[in-house]
């Protein structure tokens, strides 16, 4: 499971020019799922995301995550976070599962997220052509795999 992590200070989704969900100072995440992701890696991958100390604290020095802040979750499922560009200019995503087995691994990241931030997280729209917009505060933007554990 790969996660491309945003501070934000804000961001939204938009589907067929409707507005699906909005968030203010918190997380922008998106997520791309393969075939050999377990349950183990959403829980791993939630705890990480909402502990990471990357929110500036009085003194300015990055001590704080979006649990202890308050801040929202936006979390957009993302097949192209696979991408294997290797060979050729058409990248290839070989290694994105298809929605029958990433839809229910997206709705139970969604799931572990709002249990461990305690509260409800913004989506996007789980196969949809989405907008995405947002305000990338800093900028801080964070790469993590699952199968790395960096």
């Amino acid at each position: 499971m790969r996660a491309l992590i945003q501070r934000v200070s804000k961001a939204s989704v938009t589907v067929s020019n409707k507005r699906i969900s909005e968030i203010q100072k918190g997380l922008l995440i998106f997520i791309g799922i393969e075939d050999a992701d377990t349950t183990e890696d959403i829980e791993w991958l939630s705890n990480k995301i909402i502990n990471l100390r990357i929110f500036d604290d009085e003194n300015k020095v990055p001590n704080i995550s979006v649990k202890d802040n308050g801040g929202d979750i936006l979390l957009v499922s993302q097949f192209t976070l696979h991408a294997n560009t290797k060979k050729g200019n058409r990248p290839s995503y070989i290694r994105a599962s298809k929605p029958d087995f990433a839809k229910p691994m997206y709705e139970k990241m969604i799931s572990q997220l709002e249990i461990d931030l305690g509260k409800e997280i913004g989506t996007g729209e789980f196969g949809s052509d989405m907008k995405v917009e947002l305000l990338n505060d800093g900028p801080v933007t964070i790469w993590i795999d699952t199968k790395d554990k960096e």
